[in-house]
C-alpha cells in the first residue's frame, strides 16, 4: 500500500504544478480552485461549513479565503443569524473564471486517463471512490462522529 500512497501523492503534486501554471493568468493558486468551485456552488456557505465540505483545517480555509478576498474573488459577510460566523460569496470576478477552472480540470482528467479504455477508467474511478470513502470515514471516526 505504501507504493499506492506514494503514487497518489505524486499525482497530487503533479496536479498542483499543472494547475499552478494554468492558473497563472487567472491570478489564483493551485489550491484555490477548489475553494472557488465550492463557494460558487454554495453562495453563503460559512467558513466552518467549507472546512467540513473540503476536509481542510479551519485555519487553511481562513488563509485561502483571505487571499481570494484580497484578489477580489470572494466576499466575506457576517452571518445574520450568527455574527461570529462569516458567509462566503463569489464575486463577478470569481464567476468569470469558473469556465476556465472547469476547462483546466477537464484537461487534467483527460491527461491522466490517456491510454485507458472505458472499462479501465471505470475501475480506476471505483477504486478512487472507495479510497475517498474510507479516508472520510477514518477522519469522521477520529472526530468522534458515528460511521
Amino acid at each position: 500500500m505504501t507504493a499506492v500512497m506514494r503514487k497518489i501523492g505524486e499525482i497530487w503534486r503533479c496536479a498542483n504544478l499543472y494547475r499552478l501554471e494554468e492558473y497563472e493568468e487567472l491570478g489564483i493558486g493551485s489550491y484555490q480552485d477548489s475553494y472557488l468551485l465550492d463557494i460558487c456552488k454554495n453562495p453563503g456557505i460559512t467558513q466552518e461549513q467549507l472546512s467540513k465540505v473540503m476536509y481542510v483545517h479551519k485555519s487553511n480555509v481562513a488563509r485561502q479565503v483571505g487571499s481570494l478576498e484580497e484578489k477580489g474573488f470572494v466576499q466575506r459577510r457576517p452571518d445574520p443569524s450568527d455574527r461570529r460566523s462569516l458567509q462566503l460569496y463569489p464575486t463577478e470576478k470569481a464567476l468569470s473564471v469558473l469556465g476556465d477552472i472547469r476547462r483546466v480540470h477537464a484537461k487534467w482528467r483527460e491527461l491522466l486517463l490517456d491510454g485507458m479504455n472505458e472499462e479501465e477508467q471505470e475501475i480506476v474511478a471505483k477504486c478512487i471512490e472507495r479510497l475517498a470513502e474510507n479516508a472520510k470515514r477514518a477522519v469522521k471516526k477520529g472526530e468522534g462522529e458515528e460511521q
